[in-house]
């Protein structure tokens, strides 16, 4: 595509080949941020003495991290979205609006998420299922992350526009620089510099701010077009409404995983200690990687569903939702090979003590005994917030995690104990999937009936 020119294959090459072409990339990068967090873990869990506690430390901070990532979607995927359909209606100058709009906003939103965290970081650590031999090295790896929290969501926000404007291969390339330089990096500033776990976090930051830098650079060129205005620092306020109501669905899913991690650790902690935490940290980074593997296919659908949406081109969308569905099914079955059949050689990767290993692999095999029925429920989900029907979205983004999963996490360990918390993943999953059938089959006949052209209201919402 030149640049310049708006990528009109996007309502005329073939959905198989589109898929590929935008999905591949997305794979990759997001198979890239998954093994960056993945580093992370690995060269933390072998710090010699101490690994298992700052593992568990590590564990502890994920729902912040959650946090701070469901605060990003809500600005960055919003954005992603609004540009990839005015796109496709051709209206560059809003498209252009809305970029300088996300860049502000996730400065604002950044600059005070790190604020009022590090001022309460102790009592929120602790909230989190921290006990006081893991508090140290939570707190000093996130103490780090905090300090690096705006460019952790400029990066990845505009990273999602470069992909939604169609150069998803650019943006593919930049996160596998981050994750090349993070792997290189982390041993450098873990033992080289005797840093421990937070020079695992200096060196996350550092990577993504070399990453920012070349993102900027990118869209300051205003022979795209797409690219950043001369007033880069600017804030519509409709457009803003518009955005974030768009990326409520991704960001109350995300915000669900924050309180579903922060029950999960507590219930942990209450049933199985510190080492169960560590378990979990593990299991969860196995877990993620297949997940985010399906997230990389829903980020090759947005462009193409929310072109075609608003070129008014149905049975286009129809069809790559069914492809990418299929796609992600695949994808969640071979998580379930690995959870079910080879989950000591998996956790291994991350830890050599023997203790830890046997508690993450019974896990493990336990939460993801049902994953092959789960890949379809994520792609129908995003499908919704592509189309701009935020209400389906965010009921289908927090049915998985906070309503059917929490309270499974509450009731089921104190029958069967620290079993429980792991019975609750494939429990949830079940019902999750239910209610997906639910909504989609209403969904793919309406879609079935609307003809090419046809007005969008008559699916009862519009973008």
């Amino acid at each position: 595509m030149a640049d310049g020119k708006i990528p009109s294959e996007l309502g005329t090459k073939k959905i198989s080949t589109l898929l590929k072409e935008y999905a591949v990339p997305g794979i990759i990068a997001m198979t890239a941020s998954s093994l960056y967090n993945m580093v992370d873990s690995i060269y933390i869990g072998h710090i010699p003495d101490v690994g298992s506690l700052s593992i568990a430390g590590l564990a502890v901070c994920f729902p912040l991290m959650n946090l701070s990532t469901a605060l990003g979607t809500l600005v960055g995927v919003g954005a992603a979205t609004m540009i990839s359909v005015l796109l496709g209606k051709k209206d560059y100058d809003k498209a252009n609006t809305v970029l300088a709009n996300e860049v502000t906003l996730n400065i604002l939103v950044g600059l005070l998420f790190s604020v009022v965290s590090l001022v309460f970081l102790g009592p929120i650590l602790r909230f989190f299922g921290a006990s006081e031999a893991i508090l140290p090295y939570a707190s000093s790896y996130m103490k780090v992350i905090l300090y690096g929290n705006i460019i952790t969501h400029l990066y990845f926000g505009l990273n999602s526009v470069i992909r939604s404007s169609g150069n998803p291969r650019l943006a593919m390339g930049l996160t596998l620089f981050t994750v090349t330089s993070n792997a290189i990096l982390d041993p450098v500033f873990i033992y080289v510099f005797g840093m421990g776990i937070q020079g695992a976090a200096w060196a996350t930051v550092l990577c993504q701010l070399m990453a920012l830098a070349y993102t900027m650079r990118y869209f300051m060129d205003e022979k795209r077009f797409l690219h950043l205005p001369r007033k880069v620092i600017s804030l519509d306020w409709g457009i803003a409404k518009e955005s974030l109501a768009i990326g409520m669905g991704p960001f109350l899913m995300n915000s669900a995983s924050c309180i579903v991690a922060i029950f999960i650790n507590q219930q942990l902690q209450e049933y199985g200690g510190d080492m169960a935490i560590g378990a979990y940290g593990i299991n969860n980074r196995l877990s993620f990687l297949f997940f985010m593997v399906t997230m990389g296919i829903n980020h090759g659908i947005q462009p193409i569903a929310g072109y075609n949406y608003g070129a008014r081109q149905y049975s286009r969308v129809r069809a790559v939702y069914l492809l990418a569905a299929k796609w992600a099914t695949f994808i969640m079955f071979l998580g379930f090979v690995v959870s079910v059949f080879l989950p000591r050689a998996a956790v291994s990767i991350f830890t050599s003590d023997p203790q830890l290993i046997d508690v993450a692999s019974r896990g493990l095999r336990i939460m993801n005994i049902v994953f092959p029925i789960i890949g379809f429920q994520a792609i129908a989900t995003n499908l919704f917030q592509c189309l701009g029907m935020v209400r389906k979205s965010v009921i289908l983004s927090l049915s998985r995690q906070l309503l059917f999963l929490v309270p499974c996490v509450y009731l089921l360990p104190l029958w069967i104990g620290v079993d429980g918390v792991w019975v609750s993943f494939p429990v949830s999953d079940m019902l999750a999937t239910v209610l997906t059938v639910i909504y989609l089959s209403g969904l793919m006949r309406k879609l079935g009936r609307l003809r090419d052209g046809d007005d969008p209201a008559i699916l009862g919402s519009s973008i």
